[in-house]
């Protein structure tokens, strides 16, 4: 009788997580021991282990995952010049007179800050410091106010730009021409980070308003655990309000405008959001606002009138005018490169830059070397039968389609209470995807559908990251238990919105069909 290595191996690797190794030596341990047990067995081909290398330098060059660690920049510097302590509190002035107003103002900046940085570590622990206590003061109760803070900032991961979007972008897409190959098509269709993003960006703010709803609706039938601001504020004036919320909104609009505009490529939006996040920090880091605005203005003009104006040098029949105008595009480039370097002189002296950078390695190393590990497991798991196995299993399931779907949706639902969003999506999805696809599934729709599910991933116990974060970050009368308690009510509500998209899937299709 043959062992079910592929089984095995799979059982064996979530038992090894768990255990508490390092996550990538652990993928690429598991797929060595097996790979070489299914060689002495019979069961594996060990020559397939030469396209290893071919696989790490397609992972490596892949245009779509070099996007990240700009993204990840830009949610470092905005999160390390402390945008969202100001955000909360504005927020909280603004919203705090009504019942359930601060709660709000919390899942509010958690939109913002998700939309503009997108490190669910970083808004949950800046609101477990901020935020936290501020409800707890003014006699929120600890579960309704924990759950609230985790799961706003678990918006970090399905609002664009996220990490997970851009990750889930690259492994639908792979799953989207591997379901055309099998059928027989050669005019390969792709999905690209720009589809994902349209995609989430109304599911994302439907998370939002189901949040606030629901917030507003345990406020009005129980106030008292959700009562008006007791302290003594003044609100928020116009102006404070608008240096408050404009600049992360007019970055957001930069970076995703940019995208879904089909204007610049992940690659280039993560450059432009990482310049604008350096330009933000400048504020706090005493360079002068006037200087700081002549520098935005100075790059919104040169990337409008070089998009209407192109200059081409090289051209034989280029005119005085053509050389007059480059001189002009290069003297707005300068100027603002002088600007940004001024800031990062500061941000040297105060140490930021330093911090943001050493904080973007280790969050990209970790995530390149997770999807390098997955790629080799997968190669291991393709080779003992696995995919094969996958694809019979959601065959034989009763129900089509509809029930292959809602296995495969609770199967990754289950995997997130135990592992993170990243091994989810580099490990299963490549080989439960595809035979998806090839019953029909829209891709596009099914992208946003895990997307919710595996944010879900931050919140359930045991090993939920947002409920680690915010227990390092919360006062000391807070319990790991009311934590727990907390954001049993949010998971329920993730479902609803994985419901209402399953029967309303226009809410997710309509936007990148139209822009695309």
């Amino acid at each position: 009788m043959t062992l079910p290595l592929d089984l095995i191996m799979f059982g064996a690797l979530i038992a090894f997580i768990l255990l508490g190794y390092p996550v990538a030596f652990t993928i690429a341990g598991v797929a060595t021991g097996f790979a070489l047990l299914g060689w002495v067995l019979g069961d594996f081909n060990i020559q397939l282990m030469g396209a290893m290398g071919q696989r790490f330098f397609g992972v490596l060059t892949n245009p779509v995952l070099t996007a990240i660690p700009l993204f990840v920049l830009m949610g470092v510097i905005l999160e390390k010049s402390r945008i969202a302590e100001e955000l909360l509190e504005t927020m909280g002035r603004l919203f705090g007179k009504m019942n359930g107003g601060l709660g709000v103002s919390v899942v509010l900046v958690g939109a913002l800050l998700a939309a503009s940085t997108g490190i669910v570590g970083a808004t949950v622990v800046a609101m477990g410091l901020i935020a936290l206590p501020t409800m707890l003061r003014n006699g929120y109760d600890p579960k309704l106010a924990s759950g609230m803070v985790c799961t706003a900032g678990t918006l970090g991961q399905i609002i664009p730009p996220s990490t997970l979007l851009i990750i889930l972008a690259d492994v639908m897409s792979n799953a989207f021409q591997q379901a055309q190959y099998a059928q027989g098509k050669f005019s390969i269709e792709t999905i690209s980070v720009g589809q994902t993003f349209a995609a989430a960006m109304v599911p994302g703010l439907l998370l939002v308003a189901v949040y606030c709803v629901y917030i507003l609706g345990r406020a009005w039938i129980t106030p008292s655990v959700a009562p008006a601001m007791r302290e003594d504020v003044d609100a928020p004036t116009g102006l404070e309000i608008a240096s408050a919320i404009v600049p992360p909104i007019l970055l957001i609009i930069a970076v995703l405008g940019s995208i879904l505009g089909g204007i610049a490529s992940p690659n280039e939006a993560a450059s432009v959001g990482a310049i604008g996040a350096i330009l933000l920090a400048g504020r706090r880091l005493g360079v002068p606002s006037r200087l700081i605005l002549l520098a935005t203005a100075a790059l919104l003009v040169l990337a409008v009138a070089a998009t209407l104006f192109p200059v081409r040098l090289q051209r034989s029949d280029a005119g005085l005018g053509s050389y007059g105008l480059a001189a002009v595009y290069a003297g707005l480039a300068l100027f603002a490169l002088g600007v940004v370097l001024r800031i990062l002189m500061a941000a040297v002296k105060d140490g930021l830059l330093k911090a943001s950078l050493l904080s973007t390695l280790t969050v990209t190393s970790m995530i390149f070397a997770t999807i390098l590990m997955a790629s080799f497991f997968s190669l291991v798991f393709v080779g003992l039968g696995g995919e094969d196995r996958v694809h019979e299993i959601l065959k034989e399931l009763p129900g089509g389609p509809t029930g292959a779907l809602i296995f495969a949706m609770a199967f990754v639902f289950v995997l997130g209470f135990f592992l993170d969003f990243v091994e989810i999506s580099v490990i299963l999805l490549p080989v439960l995807i595809p035979p998806l696809i090839l019953m029909g599934i829209d891709p596009i729709w099914l992208t946003v559908l895990i997307a919710i599910n595996l944010q879900t991933s931050f919140l359930t116990p045991p090993f939920g990251f947002s409920l680690f974060y915010l227990r390092g970050a919360a006062p000391k009368e807070i319990t790991t238990g009311q934590i727990y308690r907390g954001v049993i009510p949010f998971i329920c509500l993730q479902i609803v919105a994985v419901g209402i998209l399953w029967l309303f899937p226009a809410i997710a299709t309509w936007l990148p069909r139209w822009l695309y």
